[in-house]
């Protein structure tokens, strides 16, 4: 009975919810956009183009991972209920440390010392193992092992290819290759592991009281680094200036040079100290901005306080003696320009021909430039992006480096100049969220055929992310596009269609800059923005009460100078009346816009004109101004009133013959004023036609829609174009409140209204919702994490469900869509999209998108050079590195496997080729095969000195036979041969004796001489 008097009360005949049932009333999530926690660590595959994604654990969800690919692919992996197989008992929720990527899987340490192997294509957990005290992880692309190192020192081998745990273990090297009786060296405990960049058979450990270099073949340290500065000498951070006996700053981090004749280690104090790997000796040792810190009387001249160093790259250009640093951290605390330093080194000196003097002077660097963080943030850690190599450390001809802030957002800067890098178009729009941070969202429907032309023409570079596959989904669902504004931290603003769970056709991302189109780059705040449905038309207000409309076109002078076509800048309005507290665009030319101060202004822009200015004082020189009055004259007669909803709309308004175009104010006092547009002379003008009664709270919505069907009543082209035939609008309000809903017809007919029954809840978002083919109903969110459907006209309840995903702290920024989706946040920076008509979502699951190309392979290890082959370092092959560290009872591994497949298969086609000889002769199984390739293997690395020595022998022959034939010179010269020889002598000039190394992948190398003349 009461839906029967409010459907009376409102002037409406039809039930528009009639087909609606409580039952499709069923909210499931569809997806999420964004991080769900701080970020905690980043990696990137060069080979597959991928980047992966750690976070940390917090209130607002577990530790997770996401892996991103070429535009919207994208795949996430949780962690799985604890399973009896692993060490110690782990909780389902944790923190990730690190990510690698190997063999086209995902290797993870989390905070719980636990590494786990991930699918990358299926998102499950392949196995995991547990190793107390972990905090460091070393994997390699080309290898079948994961190094695991220990707080206490000891390094720990997993075998993934197995996918368990190894015998094989490196104890703490520093404590066992001191004096026990040391107690300091006790102490010692690890900080990091790095593979020789060349030579696999060499492991570089840092402690925390030096660094070690082990040898995987002798199986014991070769080399220690400890780094001592003498009485006198400043350090780092200049504190030893002045300051009597030997001081041992603790080592943080260390790393090879790309050729791996150099490492650097870098200390406590500031310090940054290169050796020399052959003889273990130390080059130099600087700062950031001083030289020579480890020799008395050099670098500054007072102590300084200087930040940690978080992450340092050795990085390389295509050539890998053409080195770099780049270096997060190590500045003085307190200097205004902080960010990353890029050390410029230049090409390495030939190690033969320089001396120590120029080696020094080497490592003192060409140039120093500063890459410049966000103010207020810091880099806490950085990803490379290659541009082909997984190796050096993903360090190579790096083109970008995404840096990780102690913000928790992410910036994207280019290597080596530091230019900052957009995101859009660039990374998923999940990371857009965090690069930088979001301070407001807005959703518009727009019009499909509207959205798919809008596809930005923008100058960029190579793209980062181009891996990976979109997996299939079902088609479009609706004609109208959920297109969602995000306006970031750095007064960009982003947009973007969310979809529907369906095939996204456009998934392009468009941007603007405020910043720029204001010509003001201080204290840029975006405060309210809007998109028209048909025209694309957007605009967006800031704090400062500035308003800039865009309109879609060629590049102006505001316009970004990269953006070729694209949104561009075509009005400013300076309102300047407080912060632009709401806008509206319509489709048929209008802007209106509303500020704190209570000012309204109404934009046509077909001028551009400034059709109607005023304030909500002027609501009170209407008629109804003595109830106007009455409201104000009580407890809220303080408070200041400003706008913050407007629709436009086309209707016939209370008391009139004809429909026209209508603009929809709702106040914080819960007023909605009524704004006629009527054409004049040359263009059109405003006029305030009436304003309700107070409705005592916040309106939250506004909703113009036709009573007869339910559609929405807006102001488009055809509508608008039909008045002129005398075309009518029978529509309505839909307005809601924090507290209540009202359906009435304007200006000011009291209509049909209800009470929502919240229980100390209020309302913060609402729309009128279509649910296709059934009908329409308003549906809410509440503070208490609930949404309901109400009907329309009766306004009786049909639903209500309890949203738990959503952040309680943030049910203010949530917005209801026409479709009748829900966009609210579940964190700081994460988005979830729930559709509330039945099977309408997807139950948040994970995509269907393919994550690795089988077909992509990965290039091959860089190896030792001829010269460091001939001056004695013994190359170690991956397969010779599985014997050293498995075993030769180790199965063989699934890459053996392979390359034997490989082989037998390129030798049945020689056979072929050959004329059919493969059925002759014995054939050898591939256990066979595979025992004799280890037997012989482990004899080639047992004989390798024998070889080293037969080499020195030849040589020395080689040199025998060079001196007889120079005596024989001498003599001929002597006995007069004087003109004949000397011409020879300067035609020849030398005779360089050597030998020519032959490495063939996963074989011991081979030896064959030549000689080189040099004329």
């Amino acid at each position: 009975m009461a839906g029967f008097l409010r459907a009376k009360q409102a002037g409406m005949q039809n039930d528009l919810s009639a087909g609606i049932m409580p039952a499709t009333f069923a909210p499931e999530e569809q997806t999420r956009y964004g991080i769900n926690s701080q970020i905690s660590c980043l990696a990137y595959e060069p080979t597959q183009s991928l980047l992966a994604v750690g976070t940390n654990e917090s209130r607002f969800g577990p530790g997770q991972i996401y892996v991103f690919g070429q535009s919207r692919v994208t795949k996430f992996y949780h962690h799985p209920s604890p399973k009896s197989t692993t060490l110690s008992s782990s909780s389902s929720t944790t923190s990730y440390r690190h990510l690698r990527f190997v063999a086209n899987r995902l290797i993870s340490l989390d905070a719980r010392n636990e590494l786990a192997i991930w699918d990358l294509d299926t998102a499950t957990q392949l196995a995991r193992y547990t190793y107390p005290g972990a905090c460091a992880l070393l994997t390699d692309p080309m290898l079948d092992w994961a190094l695991v190192g220990l707080a206490n020192g000891d390094v720990f081998a997993y075998d993934l290819d197995r996918e368990r745990p190894s015998p094989f273990r490196i104890p703490n090297l520093w404590r066992e290759g001191r004096d026990p009786r040391d107690l300091h060296a006790r102490s010692a405990g690890l900080v990091g592991m790095e593979l020789h960049p060349r030579d696999i058979g060499r492991l570089l450990i840092a402690y925390t009281h030096g660094a070690v270099i082990y040898s995987f073949k002798q199986n014991e340290p070769v080399r220690f680094l400890e780094y001592e500065l003498p009485a006198g000498a400043p350090g780092g951070n200049g504190e030893g200036v002045g300051v009597g006996g030997v001081r041992r700053p603790r080592l943080t981090q260390a790393t090879w040079h790309p050729s791996g004749q150099y490492v650097l280690t870098a200390h406590e104090d500031g310090s940054l100290v290169f050796w020399d790997v052959k003889e273990g000796r130390l080059v130099t040792a600087r700062s950031l901005g001083d030289v020579r810190v480890n020799q008395p009387g050099k670098g500054q001249g007072k102590a300084v306080q200087r930040a940690p160093f978080t992450k340092i790259a050795w990085c390389c250009k295509e050539n890998p003696d053409d080195t770099a640093l780049l270096i997060a951290g190590g500045h003085v605390v307190g200097e205004e320009e902080v960010g990353m330093t890029f050390l410029e080194l230049g090409p390495t000196p030939i190690y033969a021909t320089s001396t120590w003097e120029i080696l020094a002077a080497h490592f003192e660097g060409r140039r120093r430039l500063t890459l410049q963080t966000p103010p207020g943030a810091r880099a806490v850690g950085f990803c490379l992006v290659p541009r082909s190599s997984p190796y050096f450390g993903g360090a190579q001809d790096p083109i970008a480096i995404i840096t990780r802030l102690s913000s928790g957002e992410l910036i994207t800067l280019s290597f080596p100049s530091g230019y900052p890098i957009s995101p859009t178009n660039m990374l998923h729009p999940s990371l857009s969220l965090v690069h930088p941070f979001v301070h407001k969202i807005a959703v518009s429907t727009l019009d499909r055929g509207r959205w798919l032309g809008m596809t930005e023409t923008r100058s960029r570079g190579e793209m980062l992310l181009k891996g990976g596959a979109m997996g299939a989904k079902r088609r479009r669902r609706y004609e109208g596009r959920n297109i969602i504004q995000v306006a970031h931290a750095d007064s960009t603003i982003r947009m973007w269609d969310v979809g529907h769970g369906d095939e996204i056709e456009n998934p392009e991302q468009l941007q603007v800059d405020i910043a720029r189109a204001l010509d003001r780059y201080e204290d840029v705040e975006v405060t309210a923005m809007d998109m028209a449905e048909t025209t694309g038309e957007f605009a967006a207000g800031t704090a400062a009460g500035e308003l800039v409309i865009y309109k879609w076109g060629g590049n102006n002078s505001r316009a970004e100078p990269s953006l070729k076509e694209g949104l561009q800048p075509f009005v400013l309005y300076e309102m300047m009346r407080g912060p632009v507290t709401v806008v509206s665009v319509s489709d048929v030319g209008f802007v209106a816009v509303g500020s704190a101060n209570g000012g309204i202004a109404i934009l046509d822009l077909r001028g551009p004109a400034v059709i109607y200015s005023g304030s909500t004082a002027d609501f009170a020189k209407l008629e109804k101004k003595s109830l106007f009055k009455s409201h104000h004259s009580g407890s809220a007669g303080s408070a200041k009133e400003y706008a913050i909803v407007i629709e436009f709309g086309v209707m016939t308004l209370e008391g009139d013959s004809y429909s026209s175009i209508a603009c929809f104010v709702g106040t914080n006092l819960g007023h909605v004023a009524t704004f006629k547009l009527l054409p004049a002379a040359g263009g059109y003008t405003a006029k305030l036609a009436g304003v309700t009664a107070s409705m005592g709270d916040r309106v939250v919505s506004i909703s113009p829609i036709s009573a007869d069907t339910g559609n929405q009543a807006g102001a488009t082209g055809p509508v608008v174009a039909s008045l002129r035939d005398g075309h009518q609008v029978n529509g309505i309000l839909v307005v809601a409140t924090q507290k209540e809903a009202r359906i009435f017809k304007p200006v000011a007919a009291k209509g049909a209204s209800k009470s929502f029954d919240s229980g100390g809840a209020v309302c913060t978002a609402a729309a009128v919702a279509e649910y296709e083919l059934h009908g329409f109903a308003l549906v809410a969110v509440f503070t208490d994490r609930t949404t309901r459907a109400y009907s329309i006209p009766g306004l009786k309840e049909i639903g209500r469900k309890t949203l738990s995903m959503l952040d309680a702290g943030r049910t203010d920024a949530t917005v209801v869509t026409k479709s009748g989706d829900i966009l609210g946040w579940t964190g700081p920076s994460e988005l979830v999209v729930i559709p509330v008509w039945e099977g309408s979502g997807t139950g948040g699951g994970n995509s269907q998108d393919t994550i690795v190309n089988p077909d992509l392979t990965m290039p091959a290890r860089p190896t030792i050079s001829n010269l460091q082959w001939i001056s004695g370092t013994q190359y170690v092959s991956p397969t010779d590195l599985d014997l050293l560290i498995g075993g030769p009872d180790r199965p063989p591994s699934k890459r053996m496997l392979l390359a034997t497949a490989a082989e037998e298969r390129q030798a049945r086609i020689g056979n072929a080729v050959r004329g059919g000889a493969a059925g002759a002769g014995t054939q050898e199984g591939w256990g066979d095969y595979l025992t004799r390739q280890l037997n012989e293997r482990t004899e080639k690395l047992n004989i390798m000195g024998d070889s080293m020595d037969n080499l020195e022998k030849s040589s020395q022959g080689w040199a025998d036979d060079v001196g007889k034939y120079v005596s024989k010179q001498k003599r001929s010269m002597l006995l007069g041969g004087l003109p004949r020889v000397f011409m020879i002598l300067s035609n020849w000039g030398w005779l360089c004796v050597g030998f020519r190394s032959v490495a063939q992948p996963d074989t011991c190398n081979t030896e064959l001489p030549f000689i080189v003349m040099v004329g």
